[in-house]
């Protein structure tokens, strides 16, 4: 986790001569592995490439990189095509073995090397389950009960999901803090990966909120990024599943609250981002909202300049600048931002009984104003 814009993230394909590619979740690359991999075990052959059904009726064909018959089982596997989103598990091989389950046991689910185990209450999958989620897993689950259904066989089966270096990618991702270990988890509820859609952040964020929830802990702390999420901790210190990493996703949280709420939010940020939020901005994101100077200059002009110190604000190439030129003037612009920022989390909570705190921290940590 980072204050600065996109940081961990594949770089997008910044020309213009293409449109963005939309790529594929685990999940969809999940059920198509399983669906060779079934095939494969009752026929002795692999379909290559395999197509499936998405939930809204797409059809997309995935190629085999992996394909395996042992004593009793198959195995297919199928590297992970993200499109031009920035997505963890770009380029992850997700693996399906499959293996015949007692007669009347019906179609199970576990987790192989890279898939996470769930520990804690709060997600949409129990604890001591494997960490794929339900949507892929009704997915998988109708697949081969129609490909049983076609060879006239029961459709009893064990169907482990496996990603090698998985354990190294959820690293990167919020499944430590959720109380999901070993690995990743295996998601999507439409199949497709929309380009720069962030769903799979947002939907962690919601996961945390929910995991938080579930745990009766009646604060959280969102930060920007692990500078000023270490600033509000050095205060507070919360447990480390009250900890959401909201990043740019202001309103993914806000919104997600008001309709699930906690007692506390404490938002905690560098100053440009919270001056985003507090110019209204509900997308803290580089690309998708600006520091307003003129927004900025007003608010220094309320609390009284030079003359010539409107026109060097408008001019900065950065709120930084801005901060550091009406520091050295002994103004305290933080404090106003942070008040502001408040007021959009609390507009956008709409009345919600979440009580909200907004920290602003300096680029090492300081805090500059708590609201």
């Amino acid at each position: 986790m980072s204050d600065e814009p996109d940081a961990g993230l594949r770089k997008p394909d910044e020309s213009n001569e293409r449109p963005l590619r939309r790529g594929w979740t685990t999940g969809a690359c999940a059920t198509a592995a399983t669906k060779a991999a079934l095939i494969g075990l009752i026929t002795g052959e692999f379909p290559d490439p395999v197509a499936i059904i998405l939930p809204k009726g797409e059809v997309p064909h995935f190629q085999l990189a992996i394909e395996s018959i042992g004593d009793g089982y198959a195995m297919a596997g199928i590297v992970k095509d993200a499109g031009d989103d920035p997505d963890v598990t770009h380029g992850a091989t997700i693996i399906s073995t499959v293996f015949p389950a007692p007669p009347g046991s019906g179609i199970q689910f576990a987790a192989g090397e890279g898939v996470g185990m769930v520990t804690l209450p709060g997600l949409p999958i129990p604890p001591g389950e494997a960490a794929i989620n339900p949507v892929p897993r009704q997915m998988m689950t109708k697949i081969c009960e129609e490909i049983c259904a076609q060879y006239d066989l029961p459709a009893d089966i064990i169907i482990t999901i496996s990603v090698p270096e998985g354990e190294e990618i959820a690293k990167k991702t919020w499944n430590p803090r959720l109380g999901i270990v070993g690995g990743i988890s295996i998601l999507g509820t439409t199949g497709i990966v929309h380009p720069f859609s962030c769903a799979a952040w947002i939907h962690s964020i919601h996961s945390g909120i929910d995991v938080s929830r579930a745990a009766g802990l009646t604060h959280v702390l969102a930060a920007t990024g692990s500078t000023s999420e270490d600033a509000a901790q050095a205060i507070y210190n919360l447990p480390e599943i009250a900890l959401l990493d909201m990043g740019d996703f202001a309103g993914g949280l806000l919104k997600y609250l008001r309709v699930h709420p906690i007692d506390k939010l404490t938002i905690a940020g560098g100053f440009a981002k919270l001056t985003k939020l507090a110019q209204g901005a509900l997308d803290l994101h580089s690309g998708r909202s600006q520091v307003s100077m003129t927004f900025l200059a007003d608010e220094a002009e309320k609390l009284g300049f030079e003359p010539n110190m409107r026109e060097r604000i408008l001019n900065a190439n950065t709120a930084q600048e801005v901060l550091e030129m009406t520091q050295t003037l002994g103004i305290d612009l933080a404090s106003p931002i942070a008040t502001k920022a408040r007021q959009t989390a609390l507009a956008t909570l709409k009345g919600a009984p979440v009580e909200v705190e907004v920290i602003v921290t300096d680029r090492k940590g300081a805090v500059l104003a708590r609201v």
